[in-house]
């Protein structure tokens, strides 16, 4: 039977730590719990690392964050030789902040990166230092230098990012809302989640369950590393932290 997890980080994904009650360990030894801060792998988004820390004061290593049964069920994996808890232990969770706020800042540059090229996302994955995000585009017509410029220009602009819920039957209304060509987001809850930059979503909006920051002035100095061709219609482009390095 898959367990529902409540997914704090959905509501506030700028917590580092709470409390949380285990309620099942699965025959792999991953740790199911009420409720969480921690993310799991999921929408090109690498799930969560940190600790969980027990009553007596020791901790549990979490080297891996995914889901299980269903997307709601959150598995925590320990790293190997960690003690197993108990079901109905307390615990307090500590996520590597350092890290996930790399990824938010990283995957807030995806988003933007989607405004800059509005073409269908064919692929995506967000990394601490090299993101990328793949376009169906049958020439680019871009270069590094000129999507840097626009992506930058979104970045000094400041723009609020947030997150609100839309109804199946809106985004039915609103088909323009998915980016993606081959993945469509999960529906039948009744409530899809939008991530939205700028005054009412104005610069973006699109349904998404990862982290980001709360503005696009928060994601730093981004560059393009790279625009490579990946087949008859693909390019992928790689976006870097940092200024972009001299030619």
């Amino acid at each position: 039977m898959a367990h529902k997890t409540e997914a704090l980080f959905r509501d506030d994904a700028y917590l580092r730590t709470a409390d949380a009650t285990v309620v099942a360990i699965n025959d792999r030894g991953g740790i199911i719990l009420d409720r969480t801060i921690f993310y799991a792998t999921s929408g090109g988004q690498p799930g969560d690392i940190g600790h969980l820390e027990r009553m007596d004061g020791s901790r549990i290593a979490i080297a891996a964050t995914i889901t299980g049964e269903t997307k709601d069920e959150v598995i925590h994996v320990p790293a190997p030789e960690q003690a197993v808890p108990q079901v109905g232990e307390r615990v307090t969770l500590a996520i590597d902040w350092d890290r996930r706020h790399l990824l938010m800042r990283m995957h807030a540059a995806c988003h933007l990166l989607t405004v800059v090229c509005p073409f269908p996302i064919t692929g995506a994955a967000v990394s601490v230092d090299d993101s990328r995000v793949d376009f169906d585009i049958p020439d680019a017509g871009f270069t590094k230098e000129e999507v840097t410029a626009r992506l930058m220009e979104l970045v000094r602009a400041d723009h609020v990012i947030f997150t609100r819920l839309i109804s199946d039957e809106d985004l039915a209304a609103n088909p323009g809302l998915v980016k993606s060509k081959n993945v469509r987001p999960p529906v039948g809850t009744g409530k899809i989640r939008l991530v939205c930059i700028g005054d009412n979503g104005a610069v973006d909006s699109q349904p998404c369950g990862g982290t980001h920051v709360k503005s696009t002035g928060e994601i730093g100095e981004i560059h393009i590393g790279k625009i490579e061709k990946k087949g008859r219609e693909n390019r992928r482009f790689r976006i870097r932290f940092g200024p972009m390095p001299a030619a």
